[in-house]
């Protein structure tokens, strides 16, 4: 196998830990109404899906009356 005869300084990366920059991020960009409204109705259609599936669902999950007791017959024997 090849082996690195040279040493590996290891000077630079406790520097690393201390370094900081003198140059400032650019300011954040600030949200216009516009995209505040449409990130609200986005919010409120998944919130309204996720009501309304439980609206539908849930009367779906209950179990089914029993056949004899839902309908009864009205023939009279005539």
């Amino acid at each position: 196998m090849f082996r690195r005869r040279e040493s590996v300084p290891f000077t630079f990366v406790a520097e690393a830990d201390r370094f900081r920059s003198n140059v400032t991020p650019p300011p954040r960009e600030r949200i216009g109404a516009g995209r505040i409204v449409g990130r609200t109705l986005v919010g409120l259609t998944v919130v309204a899906g996720l009501a309304g599936s439980l609206l539908f669902g849930v009367p779906a999950l209950q179990p089914a009356e029993s056949p004899g007791h839902s309908q009864q017959s009205q023939a009279d024997g005539r």
